[in-house]
């Protein structure tokens, strides 16, 4: 019996996870459910928009609610109202909340009998693991973990909200030398400025301060002053024919060492080069969706990460097919 799904937002990732349902031939996609009038939101597959409300009303008619909301301010909402009423899945992705987010939905998924799944993207998520079983492997094992090259949507926000800006898109960029010396075992000890660079495409208002929002973005804390940051100013037009799509990517490198006096190195490294971030990270939610439906099933409740997720439960193949092909 397929999976039955309903999605909750609709913006970039909202559109990769229906994409993604859609591409699997065991799930079946029951609607969208979105904040705006829905007469104003049209889907890709043509499958039916609800204002929020009916998600009050539709309990019986999902197994799985994935939430696309943002980490910001919608999750740590939604996960525990949602969690109390249907088996969800989310991407909350605020590292430093992760541990009271769990709590939130863990206590209202139990007291609801439902099972709910969080941080399901790349990092946190397929990285996570990347980062567990490398360091269970390697017991003291040093983790490093580098994104890009790649858009970060949170970033290029930023810089949309100085003055004078009309656009912008944000590139972080690993520093290859700091990546070169991971690899070859070397454990260096980085800091944020020597791991990434930040490079910046801007379309400014005619007449801006050019000079005013350069000196604003590279120096503006918690975003752009712990890196060296290089602004380009380009016109609109070229902002949107050159950086118009929304790649990302990133790797994980661990090093550990075996042997009675740790004389044998290893290096692990898991690598992801993303055309579409919001795409990718909406078929691991598929995925999610899949494996919390039939840990659901099991009677399993409360809030798990993919820390807790055996991975044959997030494959549409059986097991006798996995130990064939995959084994």
């Amino acid at each position: 019996m397929a999976v039955r799904v309903g999605i909750f937002g609709y913006g970039n990732l909202g559109r990769g996870v229906e994409l993604a349902v859609n591409a699997s031939p065991d799930m079946e996609l029951v609607g969208v459910f979105t904040r705006r009038d829905p007469s104003a939101v049209h889907t890709a597959s043509g499958v039916q928009v609800y204002a929020e409300s009916a998600l009050l009303e539709m309990t019986g008619q999902i197994d799985v609610l994935v939430l696309c909301g943002g980490s910001a301010t919608d999750l740590p909402v939604q996960g525990p109202k949602y969690a109390a009423l249907y088996n969800i899945v989310d991407s909350f992705d605020t590292h430093a909340n992760i541990p009271a987010h769990f709590a939130d939905v863990d206590k209202a998924a139990r007291d609801g009998g439902k099972l709910g799944i969080i941080s399901c993207g790349w990092d946190p998520g397929m990285f996570s693991l990347a980062r567990i079983y490398a360091e269970s492997v390697l017991p003291g094992a040093s983790t490093y973990t580098f994104w890009g090259k790649g858009v970060s949507q949170g970033h290029s926000d930023a810089i949309r909200r100085i003055d004078g800006v009309v656009d912008a898109r944000q590139y972080t960029v690993p520093v290859p030398e700091a990546m070169e010396e991971v690899r070859a075992g070397r454990n260096p000890e980085l800091t944020t400025r020597q791991k990434h660079t930040r490079v910046c495409y801007v379309a400014a208002e005619e007449g801006a301060d050019l000079e005013r929002i350069n000196r604003e973005i590279v120096t503006m804390p918690n975003y752009f002053s712990d890196y060296d940051t290089t602004v380009h100013f380009i016109t609109l037009e070229q902002l949107h024919e050159e950086h118009s799509g929304l790649p990302h990517g990133g790797s994980v490198i661990s090093c550990g060492t075996t042997g009675a006096n740790g004389e044998n190195t290893h290096v692990i490294e898991y690598k992801l080069d993303l055309d579409s971030n919001p795409e990718f990270t909406g078929s691991i939610l598929a995925a999610c969706a899949r494996a919390v439906a039939r840990m659901a099933a099991e009677g399993r409740t409360g809030c798990i990460t993919l820390f807790d997720v055996a991975p044959a439960y997030l494959s549409p193949q059986s097991g006798e097919e996995l130990r064939a092909h995959l084994l």
